[in-house]
């Protein structure tokens, strides 16, 4: 007897073998041309220049933030004026 996993692969494979021959194929390919030209138009960025510039703002962050403790530290050890 046949497992659930092997009737959907055979069932996926006849359709492909399907589509593979008809015009449904083309259609694809056309949509995914149309689709590569539209985000080509667009301001996107790939997921690695993403990951790369969080990376630069986590560290930017971090540094900001140390740098703020470092300057309140020094505000403390000031002399207090009182105005006149």
């Amino acid at each position: 007897m046949k497992q659930p996993n092997d009737i959907f692969n055979d069932l996926q494979a006849r359709m492909s073998d399907l589509l593979k021959n008809s015009p449904a194929k083309d259609v694809e390919r056309n949509v995914r041309a149309m689709l590569a030209q539209g985000f080509s138009k667009l301001d996107l960025v790939t997921r690695e220049e993403f990951d790369t510039q969080t990376q630069v703002l986590m560290r930017t962050r971090a540094r900001l933030e140390e740098l703020e403790r470092r300057v309140a530290e020094l505000e403390q050890k000031l002399p207090v004026t009182q105005s006149s």
